[in-house]
């Protein structure tokens, strides 16, 4: 009965290329929302909208799955990319899920070479190092320094310069020794990330480049394929809504295949010459190698590890232990003045100078560590060792690297291709009756 149902309206004329246009329509509905709800994932990056008032004092109350919805919580109605928006939680999980696992902290630290740090420190910081101490002398003890012969102050800076190094290679050392306790390398990607979120959308765009293509194109198909269904439902119920329905299913279930496909089955299944698995884990080489450069370039780089040490969590413990080993140093560096100074100021002004000159020099041995030349050296030193671990995980490892981020919030991606659905079916039932 439905078949010929089918069959008799498909022959006549002034509704036949109606009828056939569904599948067509349906496909780009598909198409068109998978593109627009992948846009919605990573863009604006910065959140675009208006306040509402009265929704922060009742986001607390809402569904954990609406507090999720960007701005909600914070008051505000209009849009952010999901993944910008969950910046936190996102560097969260790339430093749990991902990049924790290719290496700790001890292996990251020994392949940027700690004895090539400490030769940059004191290739880059010499200059530094003697206006250095220049400044923390004249600067206590002015008059001392001014009345100082130009002997004993060129003993003075040579004693320093000649002294650096070893500091250098003590500090570097022992850094590395503690390395697990003074760096905290899932707070250093976590925030930042947070603070970047535009490289949150790189790692994505660009790792899963091919998976996101993917979902845009398979919403054709599957739309298309999809719509075929549509025709003896819409000639059958003979009803308005049948079309804003089919809708929504195509733009819930595109999304949901697609999503599905890219990260299912995790392990490798053979059907005769069929082989099943993952997209994105079947990538797994060649995504292994744009993963590593991103988080390389951008990441963990050896001025974000400086950084890190000095103003992270542990901060206080690599001071004073960059501190302990440059104290005396002091001694033996700025010896010939010291009868002097302890003479003409007495102990405590000499103390004063040792702490003061050791704290300066903290920020003068790690601040070469940002040059951006030495990171782009460092970073290559690491990329091609972070690519070979990445390629080695299993594939339940690898799949962590970019599924449970977009697990937590596939649904509002699915949520979004639905509701896009049922506008574009709108679309679709006016071209139907009225073309």
């Amino acid at each position: 009965m439905l078949l010929s149902d089918v069959a008799t309206a498909v022959s006549l004329p002034d509704v036949q290329w109606r009828l056939l246009s569904i599948p067509l329509i349906t496909g780009l509905i598909g198409y068109g929302t998978n593109w627009i709800a992948i846009r919605m994932l990573f863009y604006p990056t910065d959140f675009i909208g208006v306040s509402m008032p009265g929704l922060r004092q009742l986001a607390p109350a809402l569904p954990r799955k609406l507090q999720q919805i960007p701005g909600v919580v914070e008051g505000r109605v209009g849009w952010q990319g999901i993944i910008p928006s969950r910046s936190a939680r996102m560097g969260t999980i790339a430093a749990e899920k991902g990049i924790a696992k290719i290496g700790t902290e001890a292996e990251f630290y020994e392949r940027f070479d700690p004895d090539r740090i400490a030769s940059h420190i004191v290739t880059e910081s010499r200059e530094e190092v003697r206006q250095m101490t220049t400044e923390v002398i004249q600067s206590e003890y002015p008059e001392l320094w001014r009345n100082a012969p130009e002997v004993t102050r060129e003993f003075i800076h040579a004693r320093v310069e000649d002294r650096f190094p070893h500091i250098a290679e003590e500090i570097t050392e022992k850094i590395g020794e503690n390395i697990d306790e003074l760096l905290d390398i899932n707070q250093m990607i976590a925030g930042h990330l947070d603070r970047n979120p535009e490289l949150i959308n790189q790692i994505f765009l660009e790792v899963g480049d091919r998976e996101l293509k993917f979902i845009v194109n398979s919403g054709f198909y599957v739309g298309t394929f999809l719509g075929l269904f549509s025709i003896p439902l819409f000639l059958y119920i003979d009803k308005w809504w049948v079309l804003p329905a089919c809708g929504v299913a195509v733009g819930y279930l595109t999304n949901y295949i697609a999503l599905y496909i890219i990260f299912r089955p995790i392990k490798e299944y053979k059907i005769g010459p069929i082989r099943l698995q993952g997209l994105f884990i079947k990538r797994q080489p060649t995504a292994a190698a744009k993963y590593a450069e991103i988080v390389a370039d951008e990441v963990v780089t050896i001025g974000n590890v400086a950084e890190n040490l000095i103003h992270g969590s542990q901060s206080d413990r690599t001071r004073k232990m960059i501190r302990d080993a440059i104290r005396p140093e002091v001694d033996r560096s700025v010896g010939l003045a010291a009868p002097i100074i302890r003479m003409t100021a007495g102990d405590q002004q000499y103390e004063r100078l040792r702490e003061t000159f050791a704290e300066e020099s903290v920020d003068q041995t790690i601040g070469p560590l940002k040059d951006p030349e030495f990171n782009d050296e460092r970073s290559e030193a690491i990329e091609g060792w972070m690519a070979e671990r990445i390629r080695n995980l299993p594939p339940e490892g690898f799949v962590e690297l970019l599924r449970p981020a977009f697990e937590e919030d596939e649904w509002m991606l699915i949520l979004l291709g639905a509701v896009l659905g049922f506008v574009a079916g709108w679309l679709q039932l006016l071209v139907v009756t009225t073309v």
